[in-house]
């Protein structure tokens, strides 16, 4: 069985990409298992802050809820005693009763401002914290530069 120089070349070629290839396959698959786990560890942490951000927007609505319910039944005291007192001073009593609605809304009100403004600071804050992790980790000097590049072309618009 005699074979002549190609035959030998192809085998020669084949045996060294074989052994070329095998090594780095494995360091290719290993790269790329590293980076799949670092992405499942993105998506775990952005599930974790999702569902921090649901259970905080849950507590306000708690909260809210527990607020109106409070105001009904302020509401619900006013009209007991605009009753009682309806006999002796109808007047006093309206001053009375519309007193303790404003009171009971501007509560509400304040209630339902400060769980807002609650929920957005811990959005924010998440997305904060979220976009630094991100930018520390994705941007590189070219992006850092095309970053900068385009803060400073929209100043004029901004201070003008």
């Amino acid at each position: 069985m005699s074979f002549d120089e190609t035959f030998w070349v192809a085998v020669a070629f084949v045996l060294f990409v074989g052994l070329v290839f095998r090594p780095a396959g494995r360091m290719i698959i290993e790269a790329l298992d590293s980076r799949a786990e670092k992405i499942r560890g993105e998506l775990d942490e952005a599930v974790r802050l999702r569902e921090e951000a649901q259970a905080l927007l849950a507590r306000y609505q708690r909260q809210q809820n527990e607020a109106a319910e409070q105001a009904e039944e302020i509401l619900a005291h006013a009209r007991d005693e605009a009753e009682r007192q309806a006999a002796h001073a109808a007047d006093a009593v309206e001053v009375a009763l519309g007193r303790r609605e404003s009171q009971a809304l501007d509560r509400i009100a304040r209630a339902e401002q400060e769980a807002m403004a609650e929920v957005r600071g811990a959005a924010v804050d998440a997305a904060v914290r979220a976009t630094r992790r991100l930018l520390a980790e994705k941007l590189d000097a070219e992006g850092h530069a095309a970053l900068i590049d385009a803060a400073v072309s929209g100043l004029d618009k901004k201070l003008h």
